[in-house]
This record gives C-alpha cells, sequence and structure tokens, in this order.
C-alpha cells in the first residue's frame, strides 16, 4: 500500500429497539475510543430519542453523544456495513439482512426500563455504559 493511500474504516450499524440508549451508547463509545478504526452508526427498529440520561452517563466518561439523533433501520438501506451488532432480542428478530457482511448479537438490558430514583436509574445506566463499553473493547480489539 502506498503510504498515502489513506486505510479504510470498517463501518459498524449498531441496532436496538427504541435507539434511544443502548445503540446510542456503543456508537458513541466506537467513535469516541476506534474513531480511526471504524466508524460507527446506530438505528432502531422503533427509533424514538436519545435519552437524557444516556448523554449525561456519556458526558461523565468524556463523551459526548448529545448532537446525535435517533435514526430508523430504513435510513441505512443499500449502504454496506462490515459488522451489523444487534444489542436487544427484539432486534435481533426483526433485523434486516445486510448481505455479504458480519452479524454480531450481544444482548444488553435496557437502561431506559430502569425504575426507583433518579440516583438509581442513572446506575443503571452507567452500568450499561460499561457493559456496553468492556464488551466493545473485547471484540473490536486489534
Amino acid at each position: 500500500m502506498n503510504i498515502m493511500e489513506e486505510v479504510r474504516k470498517r463501518k459498524v450499524l449498531f441496532i436496538c429497539t427504541h435507539n434511544s440508549a443502548r445503540s446510542q451508547i456503543a456508537e458513541g463509545i466506537m467513535n469516541h475510543i476506534y474513531h480511526d478504526k471504524y466508524e460507527a452508526h446506530s438505528a432502531g427498529t422503533k427509533p424514538t430519542q436519545v435519552n437524557p440520561l444516556a448523554i449525561r452517563v456519556m458526558k461523565e466518561i468524556g463523551v459526548d453523544i448529545s448532537s446525535q439523533r435517533s435514526k430508523r433501520i430504513r435510513e441505512f438501506d443499500g449502504q454496506e456495513f462490515d459488522y451489523v451488532v444487534t444489542l436487544c432480542s427484539d432486534a435481533e428478530d426483526i433485523c434486516p439482512f445486510f448481505p455479504g457482511k458480519e452479524h454480531l448479537h450481544k444482548g444488553f438490558e435496557d437502561p431506559a426500563q430502569a425504575t426507583g430514583s433518579d440516583e438509581d436509574r442513572l446506575d443503571r445506566f452507567r452500568k450499561i455504559r460499561d457493559k456496553i463499553g468492556q464488551w466493545i473493547g473485547q471484540t473490536f480489539k486489534d
């Protein structure tokens, strides 16, 4: 390879039901840590909006996802991804097929379903954020 050639980033699409927390967190972590090797996106089967608690817990680790938005899977029709990652069983069951690419599934609890005090809910988001970050680190390390 010529020294002037740019290495192509591998594209990753993270999918969960609402594209409000898990997939947004994964997109943010991947683009923050592995921005030189991967280009991450996220989408939902029934997108809503980015959960403010997801934004808050990501900010705690120096990752700003406040400009991200919830997107439908259909927005990515016709695009090629090296990895399509479903983060919940609902998304895995109805995920469209992206031909010739690797499909990974790793289910995580939906932190948006947490109940209790604000601190209890934040704690659930932090735990899921950390689990997703650990899984990405183990799965995408080179």
